[in-house]
């Protein structure tokens, strides 16, 4: 597979909001309604919101673009870093550096899977977290989601606690992942 990693520009918001309808349901129990799902796929992750988030200083957006021949350069995986606090108390007290970036979406094509895009990309966001001279970084991954937390073990992750994720009228369980350098 042949692919190339990149910061996001804002031109990308509309491919990262269908990516993005297509990875996180796929991130979701099995038990969580499609509805609510649907729901907040809609209301977090649509093109305005990518719009968004790409204008925000706060933000940085990686891309893996497919470069094989007669690909389009589609978006094959996405990562997201926020260099903001924790705003959940829980997640504050579980986040030991105070300059902390949280690791907020790190998504990849589900045909992607075991052909080194998600390893790339998350290398790639890792680098730039050192380049900012960051020691730690966290993440929330739910708590049934047991390929995700091993991809995240695998880059250094580790579980420090729990924290709730709203999902429509539904609470999901994260685990709070940080790794430290």
């Amino acid at each position: 597979m042949r692919f190339s990693i990149r910061q996001a520009s804002a031109a990308d918001a509309p491919a990262l909001a269908e990516l993005a309808a297509l990875t996180f349901p796929l991130a979701c129990p099995p038990s969580s309604p499609k509805a609510e799902i649907s729901a907040f796929v809609q209301a977090h992750l649509g093109p305005d919101t990518f719009a968004a988030y790409l204008a925000d200083p706060l933000r940085v957006i990686f891309v893996a673009e497919d470069k094989a021949p007669l690909s389009s350069d589609r978006l094959l995986a996405y990562t997201m870093l926020v260099d903001t606090p924790p705003a959940d108390a829980d997640v504050a007290v579980l986040v030991s550096a105070p300059d902390a970036i949280e690791f907020s979406k790190c998504y990849a094509h589900p045909d992607t899977h075991g052909h080194g895009v998600g390893t790339s990309i998350m290398a790639a966001s890792l680098d730039w977290i050192a380049s900012q001279g960051r020691q730690q970084t966290w993440l929330g991954v739910n708590s049934e989601n047991e390929r995700a937390q091993k991809f995240y073990r695998k880059h250094g992750f580790a579980v420090v606690g729990t924290r709730s994720f709203q999902l429509g009228k539904q609470i999901e369980h994260d685990y709070v992942m940080v790794r430290s350098d």
